[in-house]
């Protein structure tokens, strides 16, 4: 089995090169060589995607079983479709890494794997689409939705698409897991969304980049909502993000009409928490029977936390600084509350 990823440096792009590479796969990297260093034992192409001419050179590297594209999440539609159109005749099936955001309904309604998406020419710039007053649709979610029309027009039922909601564990970029890990450190009262017992269903990144390899060798085509099928209850999620970092602090479930009230940002300055009905609602039925493993939710922060106790150092990436409530806001939040 040959195999290109599209990314290949880091977190999920590293892990999927690296498992094809377990499995005894051919694999090719190709990024810009910027971010994070190449996987041992992989062919690294350098170029730019969204030039024609370095894909028509990294086309002479082919042919592919399956081209795994992680790294089209800042990118046009019509920049995926320049890269779908160059390696057509040298790839049999392409599995692209989408998001839920593509989904009209996102995040308001629970959504299944033929729940509508947002419509976006496959030829559209970065231009197209518009995030609405309450934070949906996003202009991202038209992207990532005009992205897979693109990929469609060109592998039409060779090609499948990965949809997550929110990937975690060791090297994430974002900062989720780890600002939550690292707040449980620091202790004291913890401000935290209620309800406690709302369930989250991130996904571990091994089990994505485990699935993503077995669609790669599969015949499949469509669509999957690869969302963790069981969940952890956000108070459970605390308590172990305590108990693993050792942190003496107490949690502060406060109502999210408070949080609101005092301009918490959901999703940023409180990750992982959102009041829309349907952001954890998400049905992983279709990838579940076609063979998506999701580790339990204390597994993937246990370990996160041992890479980030052996001095694990994600790539450089601006949404990082985004995540977190500042220490200052937090505090004169939770004095309001005594």
């Amino acid at each position: 089995m040959r195999i290109l990823v599209i990314g290949g440096t880091w977190f999920l792009g590293k892990n999927i090169a690296e498992g094809a590479l377990e499995r005894g796969w051919s694999v090719s990297t190709f990024n810009r060589g910027r971010s994070g260093r190449d996987v041992e034992g992989a062919e690294p192409v350098h170029g730019d995607r969204t030039v024609r001419e370095d894909l028509q050179r990294l086309a002479q590297h082919g042919p592919w079983d399956a081209v795994v594209d992680t790294s089209s999440s800042e990118l046009a539609p019509r920049d995926v479709l320049l890269s779908t159109t160059a390696l057509r005749d040298v790839a049999r099936r392409w599995v692209h890494i989408s998001t839920v955001s593509v989904y009209e309904g996102w995040p308001h309604q629970p959504l299944t794997d033929t729940s509508p998406l947002l419509e976006c020419p496959a030829d559209a710039d970065e231009t197209y689409g518009y995030t609405g007053e309450d934070g949906s649709p996003t202009i991202y979610g038209f992207q990532k939705a005009g992205g897979e029309r693109a990929v469609t027009q060109v592998f039409g039922d060779r090609a499948v698409f990965l949809r997550p909601g929110v990937i975690l564990g060791p090297g994430e970029y974002v900062g989720r897991l780890p600002w939550w890990l690292n707040r449980a450190k620091r202790g004291g009262r913890i401000l935290a969304p209620e309800p406690s017992s709302q369930r989250i269903q991130p996904v571990d990144v091994r089990d994505v980049a485990e699935f993503a390899l077995d669609q790669a060798a599969s015949g499949t085509s469509g669509g999957y909502n690869v969302a963790h099928p069981d969940g952890l209850a956000f108070g459970d999620f605390l308590a172990e993000c305590l108990s693993v970092t050792g942190g003496a602090g107490k949690p502060v479930w406060t109502a999210p009409d408070v949080l609101i009230e005092q301009s918490v940002k959901q999703w940023t300055e409180m990750p992982l928490w959102r009041t829309h009905a349907g952001v954890w609602s998400v049905d992983a039925s279709r990838a579940v029977a076609a063979g998506l493993r999701c580790r339990p939710i204390v597994d993937t922060i246990r370990d996160t936390w041992a890479w980030l106790e052996a001095d694990g150092r994600p790539v450089d990436h601006p949404r990082w600084a985004d995540h977190g409530i500042a220490p200052e806001k937090e505090a004169k939040i939770l004095a309001s509350l005594a």
